[in-house]
């Protein structure tokens, strides 16, 4: 069955309620990108925090709308933190969304994924290589965080993949699939020039997670972060000549971004 592409006044709709609700972000993400993640997730209207320490990570978890999980400097005592955080998360009500960086390349990130699919996360969000690691279809994974399949044919991957977790999964490249294993949504738009910045999928996550705090279909809540997150994306390419330039102009451009400009 044919994905059925993201009607724009959904995603103009969840926009709406992103930038009403302000969900509070609890970002456990990797140590490269967490400036500009925070400043991603304020452009948009939400509130970002990065909390890490093991006892900090737990108690915040239970405060904050949502939890991101991004493994892309993992560490053993970053892994405890995470657990915890997790456990909490999952006690108070709240949902954490997976980024399974790198999983594939990397033997212990791998593990440790896979662990953590038993927590119930709400959401997975990652390039084509790392879901088909993740769902079992691939032993080899992608050349470190950069992918080596394309989205399309990581689409049976994701689909089993949130099957067997019962969480929406996100597969992201020149198209975006989102899933529940038995609906897909394909978003297209954005540029390739995203992907000569550092952080552009790690925030794309942190926007899923904040999402998925949301009100209504979660589904269609992953799907149009997608989406805000590419036309915000093609609209700084148009403004910008380069990587240097596109930074500013994409966090501008997720600021002024409206649901009329959506739909």
């Amino acid at each position: 069955m044919q994905p059925d592409l993201l009607h724009r006044a959904d995603a103009a709709h969840a926009l709406q309620h992103f930038r009403t609700l302000s969900p509070l972000v609890h970002c456990m993400t990797n140590d490269v990108v967490q400036t500009f993640t925070a400043n991603v997730l304020l452009a948009l209207g939400a509130s970002p925090a990065m909390v890490i320490d093991e006892q900090e990570a737990a108690q915040f978890s239970a405060i904050a709308d949502a939890l991101l999980i991004n493994v892309g400097t993992l560490t053993t005592a970053r892994a405890r933190a995470m657990r915890a955080a997790i456990d909490s998360a999952n006690t108070a009500g709240k949902p954490w969304t997976l980024d399974p960086v790198a999983v594939g390349a990397l033997t212990f990130r791998s593990d440790f994924c896979k662990e953590l699919l038993a927590l119930r996360p709400a959401a997975i969000r990652g390039n084509a290589s790392e879901i088909l690691a993740l769902a079992g279809m691939s032993a080899i994974g992608g050349r470190g965080v950069d992918t080596t399949d394309h989205a399309q044919a990581a689409l049976p991957a994701a689909q089993a993949l949130a099957r067997q977790t019962q969480a929406v999964v996100a597969v992201t490249g020149e198209v975006d699939y989102v899933t529940d294993g038995v609906r897909t949504l394909a978003v297209t738009g954005g540029d390739p020039l995203m992907t000569r910045v550092v952080g552009t999928g790690c925030a794309l996550s942190a926007v899923v997670a904040a999402s998925c705090a949301l009100p209504g279909d979660r589904l269609t809540s992953v799907a149009a972060a997608c989406s805000v997150m590419a036309q915000a994306g093609s609209r700084a390419v148009a403004a910008s000549t380069g990587p240097g330039s596109f930074i500013p102009a994409f966090l501008d451009a997720l600021y002024a971004l409206n649901g009329e400009d959506v739909a």
